[in-house]
């Protein structure tokens, strides 16, 4: 969707440390993108550097764009553009701030700001994992099709969106999250601390008894690979146990949103050390209390990255069966099944595709609507 479409829209990923803008056209970046620092703790400068980051962006364009779109982290009213509430990285939006309305009165074009793991989802669902996935069934002859995408972000924070028959659903106070779950080691505390950066270095240390502070999820993640000098278990353990506290949170959601899952975000490079964990907790019992077994996902969970379970994802249980009555027969595949599978086209650049979906659509039913 909108692949070969002629409309420019400008971009902004939002980040506490850093304002990262583009321009798109077709669902491809057309200009170099920028950077520049947020300054977030300063409402007046982030505000400024927001406005010089747009008006070069467009200084690079031969004609006008019909919107801006941007990802920002965290709680908003966004169908009204307005941000505010608790935000760690913007502690100057905090008491609420009319972003949209202020840049669509600065720049003459509708502004349209989404929570940055929703916009994940949707470019994931219209140019990522599900378009892919759904042509590679039908490559293999498959009956089988999917509609429905949950979307999970593993980074500094541990993000969700999710996309139903190509609608990106926000819900009614734009509050579609998970990072506010259980975390099923610590029930009383909330899953993100054990689905984020933070969470992988916590546990390395813990398994280690390493004291040093400086090392990042990379450094841990080499520690795992043999690459550097550090205690090996401990590393892998940290990767397992952030898979494990995923997987038991994605079970909660894909029993509600039946689709298939993509991960994304900075920490899915360690996936070789996460998927075994998450999936052997997606697939794991729970009992009733008389003592029976049932799975504690309804449907059959795949690893779509192995290609051997996604040949038995794609074949299925499809078989023939006769219309009562008749010699007609219809095909009939019983097996619940979902997957899950990491993104190939990464978290920014799927947000990005998802940002300039999203105002493309808003802008072609409000011309509908006419």
């Amino acid at each position: 969707m909108y692949s070969n479409d002629p409309r420019t829209v400008i971009t902004l990923d939002a980040g506490g440390t850093n304002l990262a803008f583009g321009a798109i056209k077709g669902n491809k970046y057309i200009v170099e993108p920028l950077v520049l620092p947020s300054n977030a703790e300063n409402l007046d400068i982030c505000l400024n550097t927001m406005v010089e980051g747009f008006s070069r962006i467009i200084s690079q364009l031969d004609e006008k764009p019909v919107a801006i779109s941007f990802a920002f982290p965290g709680p908003a009213d966004y169908p009204n553009g307005i941000i505010g509430g608790y935000l760690p990285n913007f502690p100057s939006f905090r008491d609420g701030v009319a972003l949209g309305p202020f840049l669509e009165e600065k720049f003459g074009i509708p502004v349209f700001i989404n929570n940055d793991a929703d916009l994940y989802a949707y470019g994931e669902a219209l140019g990522g994992a599900l378009p892919e996935l759904n042509q590679k069934l039908a490559e293999s002859n498959s009956n089988k099709q999917f509609r429905n995408l949950l979307a999970f972000t593993f980074g500094t924070g541990f993000g969700f969106g999710f996309v139903t028959d190509g609608e990106l659903h926000i819900g009614d106070n734009s509050c579609v999250e998970t990072f506010c779950q259980r975390h099923k080691l610590m029930p009383n505390v909330m899953v993100e601390e054990g689905v984020s950066i933070r969470a992988v270095k916590r546990v390395y240390a813990e398994e280690s008894g390493s004291t040093d502070m400086t090392l990042t999820p990379k450094d841990i993640f080499d520690i795992a690979e043999g690459k550097r000098a550090g205690d090996q278990e401990a590393a892998k353990k940290a990767f397992a146990t952030l898979g494990e506290v995923a997987g038991d949170a994605m079970a909660t959601a894909v029993t509600f949103i039946d689709g298939v899952i993509v991960i994304g975000g900075g920490l899915s490079a360690a996936a070789k050390y996460i998927k075994p964990a998450l999936l052997n907790e997606m697939r794991s019992k729970i009992h009733t209390l008389q003592g029976d077994s049932i799975n504690r996902v309804q449907m059959k969970v795949y690893d779509l990255d192995n290609e051997a379970e996604f040949e038995e994802f794609a074949k299925g249980e499809s078989r023939t069966i006769k219309v009562y009555g008749s010699e007609r027969e219809v095909s009939y595949d019983p097996q619940k099944r979902i997957g899950v599978m990491f993104s190939k086209i990464g978290a920014n650049t799927a947000t990005s595709i998802g940002a300039y979906a999203f105002a493309l659509n808003k802008i072609d039913k409000t011309e509908a609507a006419k």
